[in-house]
């Protein structure tokens, strides 16, 4: 059995990330980015609510890519119910992060959280982005997840660390949740890290598999929201044999997912 660690997103290897204030929220830090190093594959889950916020549009095109490197995350400001303008400012982000990070722009996902119906105050998430990009470090983790707060009290994170084929494998996670949670993904973001060799199709299913064994679970206040996902990005850097079918280590990185997501969605 694995155990778990500190360190949050950033307990994995390869794995850099940061949270900073850039003035959307009062006195509070208000953007999150989670970067890895090398290329990763990416996966995510998203809201079933008919109506889906900008950034929720812009990741579930991006996640499809061949690539996830990086995830911009803002607190204070959901950017839903904000028509064209919000697409565009939730593709600005992206794009910002992609210069400044020297990725692909479809490399690159987003996520916002917060007040409904409101513009960005993009020069705010610019400057915002800038700083991140500075602030990012191996140790980081703990400031992204406070930084994806927003009725939240008390940061949630965690870090897992099991074997699978005789190699040390880290799924790290930070999450946000607390008002408007309700079954299928309400007001929900959950982030995960981890360093396994997985292939993007099998990523995809463990990830849908195990968000519906623990977040689908989890009611607060009878809403569902616009902007609820899940994502996770995985970098092979454990040096595992890559999983690209159903077999014992598909179920046992499953087993492990499970736990993690487990544990945040108790968190929440």
């Amino acid at each position: 059995m694995g155990e778990i660690i500190s360190g949050g997103l950033t307990a994995v290897p390869g794995i850099k990330a940061a949270g900073v204030y850039c003035g959307i929220k009062k006195n509070k830090k208000d953007l999150a980015l989670i970067y890895s190093k090398v290329p990763a594959v990416g996966a995510g889950v998203f809201t079933t609510n008919l109506i889906k916020a900008a950034p929720v549009l812009v990741s579930a095109k991006n996640v499809k890519g061949k690539e996830a490197r990086a995830i911009v995350v803002n607190s204070g400001n959901a950017n839903a119910c904000s028509g064209q303008r919000g697409l565009k400012d939730a593709e600005t982000m992206v794009n910002l992060t992609a210069q400044a990070l020297n990725l692909e722009p479809e490399q690159v996902l987003v996520a916002s959280t917060g007040v409904i119906g409101q513009f960005l105050p993009m020069d705010k998430v610019e400057k915002g982005i800038e700083m991140a990009v500075q602030a990012l470090t191996e140790d980081g983790g703990t400031d992204a997840a406070e930084a994806i707060l927003t009725t939240d009290t008390i940061k949630k994170e965690t870090a897992y660390t099991f074997e699978l084929s005789g190699k040390k494998v880290t799924i790290g996670a930070a999450a946000k949740g607390s008002g408007m949670i309700c079954p299928n993904m309400a007001t929900m973001l959950a982030f995960l890290t981890t360093d396994v060799k997985i292939s993007k199709p099998l990523l995809e299913k463990a990830l849908l598999d195990s968000v519906k064994m623990s977040y689908n679970l989890i009611t607060v206040d009878g809403d569902t929201s616009t902007n609820d996902m899940v994502l996770i990005m995985a970098n092979g850097l454990a040096g595992n044999p890559e999983i690209t079918e159903e077999g014992e280590d598909y179920q046992e990185f499953l087993k492990a997912l499970n736990f993690v997501n487990r544990e945040m969605a108790i968190q929440i």
